[in-house]
Order: structure tokens, then C-alpha cells, then sequence
């Protein structure tokens, strides 16, 4: 084609031919990296540096379109309408430059302390993330008013002041109800309604997917570094389970469509914005404790 008619070709109002749908080319950039991951040392550390040229020599020029459309009060729209384009985001977030919401990066935040927290008989759950507050959920020997507790709190809001820029705040909620006049297991309560048991923690060890069925309610549980997380049992792309998928090095994967995500934080690694449905969970004298109607 001359450079005539690719002018022609580009100017507004040529037709545009459709191409394949975000679906497909994801799974299509999976199923390569799959096969990248079955090579040979030598031949997949070239395909390795082959994608890291690539990328590294991309990356200066979408930089460049990002900052000059947000420097630009004329841009700064078309950018908040870009990243709303799920191919978008995915590019934009495969390089760096843009970042997982503040819910995701709190979790993770969470991940680094929840070992030494749960080593002192402790836990915390991430209850939400509204402004510049996160508010948590303590357990065991971190809830209460004691120097030990009050220590371990200041662990959960060092971590989420640090690494969460948008958090300046923590709140904490009650653990358990406070005191009243009638004990409530005399009526008939239980003190964790609506906690379920959800099995042995030391039977989810590292690099599993282990599927859990509560009361019509299917769920996977993974360990990440010692730290136990549990999702809804159901792919955000669409909707199928994950429990036939592997896990290892930190990312699950989807044995469908091969979407892989963070498996500490549930965060979708093939298609950034898209998340897994965490379930808030707890460890007590080694029992998995879940809420499924959280």
C-alpha cells in the first residue's frame, strides 16, 4: 500500500474492520505465555528477554500518551474514559501506570503483616477502604486494650499508612458484640453467628487450590506464604470455577481461559480492575473460619 492510501486508509470515516474481542486476545496472550513457560531453559530465557525488549521499548511511548492526555485539561477526560476499556487498562496496567485500587493494594498491605500478627494469636480483616479511612476488623490477641494489642494495631496502621497513599486513617470495628445483660448463647445465639467452620488451615498447603462447599456456597481456599486466603468459587471473566486451575509463586490460575490473578490479594493479573470475591476469613486453634454472607 502506498503512503497515500494509507492516509486514505487512517482518515476519519474509513471503515474499521473488526478484530478479535478482548476475550480472546487475552486467553491468546495466555495460552503463548503457556507455551513459553514449556520451553527449554536457553529458549525460554531468550522468548523471556524478547518480551521484556518489547515491553521495555513500548513503555516510554504510553508514558508519554498518558502524561501528556492528564496534563491536558482537553485529554484529561479522554483518559478516565480510556481506562474504563478493559484492553486499555490491561496495557496500561501490564506496564506499571496505573495502579490497583486501593481496596487491592490494602490487602496486600495486610498480607505482608498478617504472619507475625497471626504468630502473636492475632488476625485482621479488611472491612472497607472509604476515603482516606480503612477500617478493619481485629481478632484474637489483637482486639482489646492491652500493650500487646495496642502494639499489634499499630503494625496493621503502619503497614496501610505506608503502603496505601490514599489511607491517612485507621478505624477499627468490633469484633464480637459487646456485653449485654443476657448472655446471648442462654437464648440461643451463638457468640460467631454468622462465622462457618471451613475446614483444617494446615490442609491448605502452598501451590494448591482447595475447593470448599458451605451450604450451597462453593469456595476456594489458597496459602500464600503461610497467610490463607478464600475466595467465591467463580472466575470474574465468566463466572466458571477456579478450583480445577493451579496455583504457584503467588498467581492462580483459571484452567478455562487461563486468566491469571494474585492469590494473596485476588486481584485479576490478565485484565487489571477485575477482581476475585474475597471471603473475610479467620484462623482460630487451627480452624478456617469464614463469612459467607459478608
Amino acid at each position: 500500500m502506498t503512503i497515500e492510501a494509507e492516509r486514505t486508509a487512517s482518515a476519519p470515516g474509513a471503515a474499521e474492520v473488526a478484530g478479535p474481542g478482548f476475550d480472546d486476545l487475552a486467553a491468546g496472550v495466555d495460552a503463548a505465555l503457556g507455551r513459553v513457560v514449556e520451553l527449554d531453559g536457553d529458549a525460554r530465557d531468550v522468548a523471556d528477554e524478547l518480551r521484556a525488549a518489547i515491553e521495555a521499548f513500548h513503555r516510554p511511548a504510553l508514558v508519554h500518551i498518558v502524561r501528556t492526555l492528564r496534563d491536558d485539561p482537553r485529554g484529561k477526560e479522554l483518559l478516565f474514559e480510556l481506562v474504563d476499556d478493559p484492553a486499555v487498562r490491561a496495557v496500561l496496567g501490564l506496564h506499571g501506570i496505573i495502579r490497583p485500587d486501593p481496596t487491592t493494594r490494602a490487602e496486600r498491605a495486610l498480607t505482608t503483616v498478617r504472619p507475625y500478627l497471626q504468630s502473636h494469636g492475632g488476625d485482621v480483616e479488611l472491612v472497607a477502604v472509604e476515603g482516606s479511612v480503612a477500617t478493619v476488623r481485629l481478632h484474637g490477641s489483637c482486639n482489646g486494650c492491652s500493650m500487646s494489642a495496642v502494639t499489634l494495631r499499630e503494625v496493621v496502621s503502619e503497614a496501610l499508612v505506608g503502603q496505601v497513599d490514599e489511607v491517612t486513617e485507621l478505624a477499627v470495628v468490633d469484633d464480637e458484640p459487646t456485653a449485654a445483660f443476657i448472655p446471648l448463647e442462654s437464648v440461643g445465639i451463638k457468640r460467631d453467628a454468622g462465622w462457618r467452620e471451613a475446614g483444617d488451615a494446615a490442609a491448605i498447603v502452598p501451590d494448591t487450590i482447595v475447593r470448599i462447599d458451605l451450604e450451597g456456597t462453593s469456595l476456594i481456599a489458597v496459602n500464600v506464604d503461610g497467610r490463607i486466603a478464600v475466595y467465591r468459587n467463580e472466575c470474574p471473566h465468566q463466572g466458571r470455577t477456579l478450583d480445577g486451575g493451579d496455583c504457584s509463586d503467588g498467581v492462580l490460575r483459571c484452567p478455562w481461559h487461563g486468566f491469571t490473578f494474585d492469590a494473596a490479594g485476588g486481584e485479576c493479573l490478565s485484565a487489571p480492575g477485575a477482581q476475585l470475591t474475597q471471603v473475610p476469613t479467620r484462623i482460630d486453634d487451627g480452624v478456617i473460619w469464614v463469612r459467607v454472607d459478608a
